[in-house]
C-alpha cells in the first residue's frame, strides 16, 4: 500500500509582500516553516501505516527551499520524498497547484490514499486537496476529524460537516483532507533531522509530467490572480461623554445616527432594550 502525503512551506510570519506586477506573494528573504496543517496529515498516514505497512511518500511544489519540509517529513517518519520544482510552475493559483501535484503524484505509479492538510496558513482557500482529486478522477472526503478504521482495501473516517457528522467508507485509490486535532503530531529529534538530510530528494519539472501544455502550469495555467493582500485597519476613534444619563443617551443616539448604524426613528430621552 501507498500512501502520499501533499506538504507545503510556507512564510514563518503574518507580515508578507506582494509582487505588485505579478499578484503573488514574495517569499524571498522571510522565515518559512511547515504548513502547520500537513503535520495532522502526516501523523494521520503514521497511524494507517501502523495498521496496514504501507509506504509513505511526500510530495511538496516549490524552490529549492522547500526541501526543507521533505526533511522535515521524512525525519518523521516518512520513507520518501519528491519536489516539483521549476520555473514554470512559479505564480500558479489552486487550479494550476492542484494540477501540477498531480502531475507529480501521476509519476509515483500506483497510489492508494492520498492525504492534506485541511489548509495552507499562506492562503486558507482549502480547495487545494479535493481539486487534485478532482484532476485525478479518485474519490474525496474532506473535514476528516477521526480516523475510524483503515485496511488494505480501504478507509473509513467520521467527516466533519457545517451541522452534522458523517461516518464514510471509501476503497482505494482515494484523497482525504484532516482537520486539525484529528491526531497529535510529533516532533523530530535532532538526530532524525540529522539522518534525514542524508537522503535524496526526487527532483521533478515540468519535463518530467505526463502533461507538458505550459498553459496548464504557473501563471500562464492560473484563472486567478491576487491583486491584493493588506494588513486589516484598526484606526479607532474614541469619544467621550460627559452629562446626565438622558443628555448620554441623546448624544450616543445622535452619534449610532451620524454613523448610520440604524435609521432614525422617534427620539426618546434614553436608550431601552
Amino acid at each position: 500500500m501507498k500512501i502520499v502525503v501533499c506538504v507545503k512551506q510556507v512564510p514563518d510570519t503574518q507580515k508578507v509582500q506582494v509582487d505588485p506586477e505579478t499578484g503573488v506573494l514574495i517569499r524571498q528573504g522571510i522565515d518559512t516553516k511547515m504548513n502547520p496543517y500537513d503535520l495532522y496529515a502526516l501523523e494521520t498516514a503514521f497511524r494507517i501505516k501502523e495498521k496496514t505497512q504501507a509506504e509513505i511518500y511526500v510530495i511538496t511544489m516549490g524552490p529549492d527551499s522547500a526541501k526543507a519540509v521533505l526533511y522535515e517529513s521524512m525525519a518523521l517518519g516518512a520513507d520518501d520524498a519528491w519536489l516539483m520544482s521549476d520555473r514554470r510552475f512559479a505564480g500558479a493559483d489552486v487550479l494550476a497547484t492542484s494540477f501540477t501535484l498531480a502531475q507529480g503524484i501521476k509519476t509515483m505509479g500506483h497510489v492508494d490514499l492520498i492525504l492534506c492538510g485541511k489548509q495552507t496558513t499562506d492562503g486558507d482557500t482549502a480547495q487545494v486537496g479535493p481539486a487534485i482529486g478532482e484532476v485525478l478522477k479518485i474519490p474525496h472526503v474532506s473535514w476528516v476529524r477521526k480516523l475510524i478504521d483503515a485496511d488494505e482495501m480501504g478507509i473509513t473516517v467520521l467527516q466533519e460537516m457545517m451541522d452534522s457528522v458523517a461516518e464514510v467508507r471509501l476503497n482505494y485509490p482515494c484523497l482525504l483532507t484532516v482537520e486539525k486535532g484529528i491526531f497529535e503530531p510529533g516532533l523530530p529529534s535532532y538526530l532524525k533531522m540529522k539522518e534525514a538530510k542524508k537522503k535524496d530528494i526526487h527532483l521533478l519539472t515540468m519535463d518530467d509530467c505526463e502533461c507538458r501544455d505550459i498553459r496548464r502550469y504557473g501563471l500562464s495555467g492560473s484563472p486567478t490572480q491576487v491583486e491584493k493582500i493588506f494588513e486589516p485597519s484598526y484606526d479607532l476613534e474614541s469619544v467621550r461623554l460627559e452629562g446626565t444619563s438622558e443628555e448620554n443617551a441623546s448624544a450616543l443616539y445622535d452619534k449610532l445616527l451620524e454613523l448610520k448604524v440604524f435609521e432614525g426613528g422617534k427620539k426618546h430621552g434614553t436608550i431601552g432594550n
